[in-house]
């Protein structure tokens, strides 16, 4: 071969034998960032997977002992006693499976496509809608049917409001000044999000993705004012929705009175049961699997409201555990996005900050439910309660919070993520 020929060829010949070392690596370390050479271990916040985990576990325990009697009612008679149990375990095994793969994708990649899973989200909002497409389930209209499980696109558009809005400050970072340019394209975008979730109806998810863009404005920059003026704006919005509507106006009488004889055995049924089991629970509990309110007095208590049943059966010490590991797991995000942020990665810190609020903030609101100190409001207990969607979705979050740590490890180290 000529040398003109061995010159010209080089380069392919360089970047084959760098392909064909790659494939020699472990699929760890083909992977992993750009800063980590062949054989380092990975680095990421171990503390916080293993909250994860723990959240999980605690949840997949109380979701089989909250549903075990459930197959001796009429509505749930052709389900085994661990029909719940393995429901939500093959969600967590997809969940895992899924969440694995995303935290191989850089966060580049989805800072390019955050508008676009934006507007997927916003599809299937639309799509579920739909006569003979989605699902209705007590009176809502939901879910999506994908044969092994049902999908919720309300839990997809939380994790896309998060990507979307932090996309969003990234490129209006310059205006952050001008309520036109900076605030008002985002209040539409909410708004338009909240028209589709109130058709179900789901307001609950609707008060959440609120909350998550509002705070990823707010901790992005944008003017005190113009925030204080787009959150009464929100709030007017709320209370105009209560105010026409029956029976959400309903459900705030009886949150404010739930033991007056109007409501006890109506509006507020959920919620006296919910009391009388935190009640029973006292300081320990009355052991597990002892809960009462479980059989067929509290409804849906393997979801909604499995806060409950934790506490008639493990009392306040179980949780006070609860809410300390959701304390926990909400701080080491913040402080994850934080550092993202102090590494000018100003996407990544703000969607993993957003991140941070949705998992915090509707543990707030589902805690607050099931003690009565907030309204009643359909929203699951994140990683614990039963449900398949919000499950994968919630893994996959993490999963990109994870990510983002381990990006900016490699960032601190003077690797490329």
């Amino acid at each position: 071969m000529s040398a003109v020929a061995k010159r010209a060829l080089g380069p392919l010949r360089d970047w084959w034998a760098a392909r064909r070392g790659a494939e020699r690596l472990p699929v760890r370390d083909r992977l992993a960032p750009r800063g980590l050479s062949p054989g380092q271990p990975l680095a990421f916040d171990r503390s916080l997977v293993l909250v994860t985990v723990a959240l999980v576990l605690l949840g997949l325990v109380m979701v089989y002992s909250a549903s075990i009697a459930l197959p001796d009612s009429r509505k749930f008679s052709g389900y085994g006693p661990a029909y719940f149990l393995g429901r939500q375990a093959l969600a967590l095994a997809i969940g895992g499976v899924v969440a694995l793969a995303a935290v191989q994708v850089p966060i580049a990649f989805w800072e390019k496509h955050a508008p676009w899973v934006f507007v997927l989200s916003l599809l299937l909002l639309v799509l579920v809608l739909l006569p003979f497409v989605g699902k209705v389930v007590n009176y809502s209209r939901r879910w999506l049917p994908l044969g092994f499980m049902y999908f919720q696109p309300s839990e997809l558009a939380k994790l896309a409001i998060a990507m979307y809005a932090a996309d969003y400050m990234v490129r209006r970072m310059g205006a952050r000044e001008n309520f036109f340019r900076a605030v008002w394209p985002m209040v539409v975008a909410v708004a338009f999000t909240g028209a589709l979730l109130l058709r179900q109806p789901d307001m609950g998810a609707f008060i959440v993705i609120a909350v998550i863009a509002m705070g990823i404005l707010f901790l992005g920059g944008v003017n005190l004012r113009m925030f204080g003026l787009m959150a009464v704006v929100i709030v007017a919005t709320f209370a105009l929705i209560i105010a026409f509507d029956d029976l959400r106006r309903e459900r705030i009488f009886a949150y404010l009175d739930p033991w007056d004889p109007r409501y006890v055995q109506d509006k507020a049924y959920q919620l006296t049961h919910s009391l009388i089991a935190f009640g029973r629970g006292e300081i320990f509990g009355q052991g597990l699997g002892a809960s009462v309110e479980k059989l067929h007095y509290l409804p849906e208590a393997h979801t909604d409201f499995l806060l409950a049943v934790i506490g008639e059966e493990l009392g306040l010490a179980g949780v006070l555990l609860v809410i300390a590991g959701f304390f926990w797991l909400t701080r080491r995000i913040f402080v994850i996005g934080r550092q993202a942020v102090a590494l000018d990665r100003v996407f990544a810190g703000l969607m993993v900050q957003g991140i941070g609020i949705w998992f915090g903030g509707q543990a707030f609101i589902n805690m607050g439910v099931n003690l009565g100190v907030l309204p009643t409001k359909g929203l699951t207990l994140p990683l614990m309660s039963f449900g398949g969607s919000a499950m994968l979705m919630n893994l996959v979050a993490l999963a990109l919070v994870v990510r983002t740590d381990m990006e900016s490890r490699v960032l601190m180290r003077g690797g490329r993520p």
